[in-house]
């Protein structure tokens, strides 16, 4: 079931409501459109309570001085892991927990009516999965999933928290503060006794099936997205800055193939200068006014 209840404002930077000149534009945008393709950012997701990186003054950037776990101190340091892993899953039952909002249940009724041809996002929070989305992409992966990077096993996070739990039945830490991709701030103390399963098959290193900061989305994924834009006729980009490439891709080939481009997000975005429309609304506000 999903939750319909109001949605949590506090990582979401002010706005101003949607503008009725702005709605009618993204209609004409939307009704013009035969073959939509969407692609979303954890703008989308700040109104289901999940906090994104770059938001002026509610981003984790502007509150902390913390950032995301890099690739290849993942790889490379237990120590590393071990913080990871530490900090997950304190953090994994509140950020499981999280129910997609009206943005990402709009998107699923459009798919349903044949209107979005497909949808690629690149937040790693699963919440276009909750909310019923099938013809979707994730771009960046899933946290809900884990694998083993020697054998390629892959179970469920869920499954991975009770094996946490059972390695360390008498490990307790408070957690200071939520990331977006449900890490939380743990002290180095806390941490230093935490203990990290490996994989049930082989031994090997378990990792979630992310794309952390510093690798890059995997030369097939790219190419079946460029695909699926190939069929469609107009993009939307909703809840993105695009500040990152492995995104922002996608829009510069959706300009050279001069396909109408609209952007709904608060706060300037890499394609303000070429897009056809730019919207300054919260997602969960401006997209159910869309027939």
């Amino acid at each position: 079931s999903v939750s319909r209840a109001s949605p949590n404002l506090t990582f979401v930077p002010a706005c101003c409501p949607p503008d009725p000149v702005e709605v009618e534009e993204l209609q004409h945008f939307v009704s013009n459109s035969k073959r939509l393709f969407v692609m979303t950012g954890a703008g989308i997701s700040t109104e289901s309570g999940i906090p994104d990186y770059r938001s002026e003054g509610v981003g984790l950037y502007a509150r902390t001085d913390r950032r995301p776990v890099q690739h290849a101190e993942f790889i490379r340091s237990a120590s590393a892991r071990q913080r990871y892993w530490a900090r997950n899953f304190v953090g994994w039952p509140q950020f499981s927990s999280h129910q997609p909002n009206k943005a990402h249940l709009v998107l699923r009724d459009w798919e349903k009516l044949g209107k979005l041809h497909w949808l690629v996002t690149q937040n790693v929070d699963a919440l276009h999965t909750k909310a019923g989305s099938q013809r979707m992409t994730e771009l960046h992966g899933c946290t809900h999933r884990v694998f083993c990077l020697a054998c390629g096993d892959q179970i469920l996070r869920s499954e991975l928290q009770e094996h946490f739990e059972a390695l360390n039945p008498t490990w307790k830490a408070e957690a200071f503060g939520v990331a977006p991709d449900g890490d939380v701030f743990l002290t180095d103390e806390q941490v230093r006794s935490f203990q990290v399963p490996a994989c049930r098959k082989c031994g090997g290193i378990l990792k979630p099936d992310v794309t952390f900061f510093g690798d890059t989305v995997s030369q097939e994924k790219v190419s079946f997205v460029h695909q699926r834009l190939a069929e469609s006729d107009s993009m939307l980009v909703a809840g993105s800055s695009m500040q990152v490439y492995s995104g922002y891709r996608f829009a510069l080939a959706a300009r050279e193939k001069k396909l109408p481009i609209a952007v709904l997000n608060i706060g300037p975005t890499r394609l303000d200068h070429f897009a056809s429309l730019k919207l300054n609304s919260r997602c969960g506000e401006l997209l159910p006014l869309i027939v």
